[in-house]
């Protein structure tokens, strides 16, 4: 079972928010990519994959019970259907739901949720909707 905990950042070494500002970066297009990102921030590709799924900025002065999820999904029937019964079934609210026209039968999606009902962790839940029929790639982007 993962713990979280909320610590200054002034404490830890600075790779961990450095982490978060590549993410950051690449959130808002202000990198190319990860090798972009790093390179301008000083740390390595390795440094970025080990931390990219453990480390989150937590909105200024404000902890909730949000999180934003991205995908890659299969151009299929029904697999948007499957990623909201998941939801539905372990008591996520949707927020939000953005999903972009499918490339090359490949569409992003991202899916914003109330998560102060579900009673399983995020690393588990993850791992469900990973497991989906037609999810190529899932990825936790922000908790609040």
């Amino acid at each position: 079972m993962k713990k979280f905990l909320i610590i200054d950042s002034t404490i830890l070494p600075s790779v961990y928010e450095k982490v978060v500002e590549a993410k950051e970066m690449l959130r808002t297009g202000k990198a190319k990519g990860i090798t972009d990102a790093v390179k301008k921030l000083g740390i390595s590709r390795s440094t970025f994959y080990k931390y990219k799924d453990h480390v989150f900025n937590v909105s200024e002065g404000m902890i909730g019970n949000k999180a934003t999820v991205s995908f890659l999904l299969n151009h299929e029937p029904g697999v948007l259907s499957l990623i909201l019964r998941t939801l539905a079934e372990n008591k996520a609210n949707v927020l939000t739901i953005s999903q972009d026209i499918p490339i090359n039968k490949i569409a992003n999606l991202s899916i914003t949720f109330d998560m102060s009902n579900m009673e399983i962790e995020m690393d588990v839940f993850l791992t469900i909707l990973k497991r989906i029929n037609g999810v190529v790639r899932v990825e936790l982007i922000a908790m609040e």
